[in-house]
């Protein structure tokens, strides 16, 4: 798919708070735990936002947003650490489907900005 990283970024803020808010809704949780995707993506919106009204500083955008994006993967880690302490991860199968989503997406979306940010070392613009 042919979306601007700046795209990616909006979508992927959306995601994490919609993410957050269907859990929340559907698990009824009342935990502000349910919500820790949520306080990712809005960040990582904000920060896709904010390349659209100041493109000039677009670098900083655009790391501020990976540097979101690996905090999600580090937080979907959680996942392992609760496997490796016995812990039956099926006990709570929302908070383990969100550490696993922050995990995986997380991970991909890290990889796209890397990859977006090696093009664009190799492909200044004029």
């Amino acid at each position: 798919m042919k979306l601007t990283m700046v795209r990616w970024t909006i979508i992927y803020g959306v995601a994490l708070i919609g993410w957050a808010a269907s859990v929340s809704i559907v698990t009824g949780s009342e935990s502000i735990t349910s919500w820790i995707p949520a306080m990712l993506g809005v960040p990582i919106l904000l920060m896709g936002l904010m390349y659209l009204i100041r493109p000039a500083q677009r670098k900083i955008w655009m790391h501020i947003a990976a540097l979101f994006g690996l905090i999600a993967f580090l937080g979907g880690l959680d996942l392992f650490r609760g496997l490796a302490a016995g812990r039956d991860v099926f006990a709570s199968p929302a908070a383990s489907a969100s550490k696993l989503m922050l995990l995986v997406s997380g991970l991909w979306f890290v990889a796209i900005c890397l990859r977006s940010f090696i093009w664009a070392r190799k492909n200044p613009q004029e």
